[in-house]
């Protein structure tokens, strides 16, 4: 048995036990190394009603918020080495009409960098969703909305506005870009993770995104990329052959997140054995992916933790810390 191979066999007991328990449907757990080597292993259902289908290795995920990482801030810190954005500049240099109709306010200040490690004063959450259904409308609502400021938290509304920057400099929305290598906007729902039972939408979610306000924007910057293991992997590998110590991916901005990810502190998802030079993400739906430079390898989680509900104790956020524990265990 390889060494990610003896990891994963480890690390996928937890996952086995919650599934087993009825905590969560069904999961995916994965392992890369430096050298493209990978482990991989499937188990439970990807979808329990209104029918029954099994989880495998290439079941189609709604990957949340890993948008913002694989997606989003990929294409802001290109379009800044191109030139084509300052991360130093406010969000107006590309949105002149955000806030438009007070030019004093705290809004017009915010800055791409400081979206990207959520240091803004946005709020932690925004019903946008429940404030109608025209994709176009809720764009510019949202740009002329009057937020209260607060503390800086971890904010969706910092990757909407990022994803708007993008569709101002593209000229086209979010799901008309290339989601990347591998990835898409939809999936397939033979072939995808089941989601929420959704009380606006009426149905049950499979392959289309769970986020509500991603819905109601009809595509955005911090919620509805779909991909499989495989996808996932395939971009942590390729992080792992190149980032080098001076990526901003890597760069803190805070003592809890660097350039769009999460870095490790106390209590965070990738528990407590991963090296300092470890960067993560979560989605909502019950994804993660960890990136270890120091240790050389990457692991991913895929779950569909909120089928059919979200409004259920699933374990996740104390299951991601104890694989995490259990791949770095020495």
């Amino acid at each position: 048995m390889t060494h990610i191979e003896t990891q994963l066999d480890r690390a996928f007991a937890p996952l086995a036990a919650a599934i087993e328990a009825g905590r969560i449907p069904g999961g995916v757990l994965a392992v890369v190394d430096r050298s493209g080597d990978r482990a991989v292993r499937a188990m439970g259902q990807a979808q329990t009603v209104p029918t029954s289908r099994p989880m495998t290795q290439d079941t189609w995920f709604d990957l949340a918020s890993l948008t913002k990482v694989l997606f989003t801030t990929e294409r802001i810190l290109a379009l800044a080495e191109n030139g084509r954005i300052d991360l130093d500049a406010p969000l107006t240099s590309v949105l002149p009409d955000f806030r438009h109709y007070n030019l004093d306010n705290w809004e017009r200040r915010v800055t791409f960098r400081q979206c990207l490690g959520h240091q803004t004063p946005f709020p932690a959450v925004f019903p946008l969703y429940t404030y109608g259904r025209d994709p176009d409308l809720l764009r510019t609502f949202l740009l002329q909305h009057e937020f209260a400021a607060g503390p800086s938290v971890y904010s969706d509304i910092n990757f909407i506005l990022l994803g708007l920057a993008l569709e101002r400099l593209e000229g086209k929305w979010i799901r008309e870009q290339d989601p990347g290598k591998g990835f898409a906007w939809s999936a397939d729902p033979d072939k995808a993770a089941a989601t929420e039972d959704c009380y606006w939408r009426h149905r049950v979610l499979v392959g289309e995104v769970h986020d509500d306000n991603c819905s109601a924007l009809q595509g955005a910057g911090h919620a509805g990329l779909f991909g499989t293991v495989s996808n996932v992997l395939d971009f942590a590998a390729e992080k792992l052959a190149a980032a080098g110590p001076d990526a901003l991916i890597r760069t803190p901005l805070s003592g809890r997140r660097t350039h769009g990810w999460e870095r490790p502190y106390e209590g965070w998802s990738g528990g407590e054995h991963c090296s300092p030079q470890t960067i993560g993400h979560t989605g909502f739906t019950g994804t993660g992916l960890w990136i270890d430079f120091d240790r050389g390898h990457a692991w991913t989680l895929l779950t569909n933790r909120v089928h059919p509900t979200r409004h259920f104790d699933s374990g996740i956020i104390a299951l991601r810390r104890t694989v995490g524990d259990c791949i770095n265990a020495t």
